[in-house]
């Protein structure tokens, strides 16, 4: 194997997932993504730019760990319409260099976070 001076991308992502259903409508409603089922326990999403997939487990995942981070441009409005699909607030916005930003449960309780730049 050669070395690359190319730095390395994330190139996919995956949530475990309680209910893939729920998991579908949740990430549909509140960010527009795709997704395609492959048989009844994996689900790929895609978001127009980085492919990932909901993994079904009938653990419950802890929300510690990695954090995957989305960027919006009215971080009021996209916290309202999470709480409104059934997220739940985990950490309330808070400014940080650079942007504020807030962190939220989905409905299998992984923890992911949103920012915005304004």
């Amino acid at each position: 194997m050669t070395e690359s001076n190319e730095p390395m991308q994330i190139d996919y992502i995956e949530f475990p997932a309680r209910d893939l259903a729920a998991m579908k409508a949740f990430y549909g409603d509140a960010f527009g993504w795709s997704f395609k089922d492959y048989g009844d326990a994996y689900v790929e999403f895609r978001d127009g730019r980085l492919a990932g997939g909901f993994a079904r487990t009938d653990e419950r995942p802890r929300g510690e760990g990695t954090l995957a981070i989305l960027r919006t441009d009215d971080l009021e409005a996209m916290r309202d319409r999470i709480v409104s699909l059934g997220g739940r607030i985990v950490r309330e916005i808070f400014a940080f260099p650079g942007g504020r930003r807030f962190h939220f449960a989905d409905p299998s309780g992984n923890v992911l976070g949103v920012w915005s730049d304004k």
